[in-house]
């Protein structure tokens, strides 16, 4: 494989790599906890409710893949930067896709937000 293909797909696995472990963490954690969460094992998929044990499974599925992207290492500070990346957009991402799943949440926070403006 070509030196730039080699290295584009490299940047690309870190940058999934950093999406998935932060993606592992509201589901181990939910599972942990004994508390029901979107997976796409749910019905509809991602908006469904799951059980803890299919949250603590997705969350180990996210793990592995982590896992296997980064099996290579992560040597330089470029990379680290690329993990980083990743991980932060996706918390971003999942901030804003599951409090849109939760309209208590929206209404309690746009209520905070009328009382602070009083």
């Amino acid at each position: 494989m070509p030196t730039g293909i080699r290295s584009a797909t490299r940047t690309l696995a870190h940058f999934a790599a950093g999406a998935l472990l932060v993606n592992t963490v509201p589901h181990t954690v939910k599972g942990l906890t004994g508390q029901r969460f979107p997976t796409p094992f749910a019905d509809p998929p991602g908006v469904g409710l799951s059980s803890p044990t299919e949250n603590i499974t997705w969350g180990a599925i996210n793990l592995a893949a982590a896992g296997l992207l980064l099996r290579g290492g992560v040597r330089s500070k470029g990379q680290r930067l690329t993990v980083l990346t990743g991980g932060t957009l996706m918390a971003f991402g999942l901030s804003r896709y599951f409090g849109a799943l939760d309209p208590e949440a929206g209404a309690a926070e746009h209520e905070h937000a009328t009382e602070n403006a009083s």
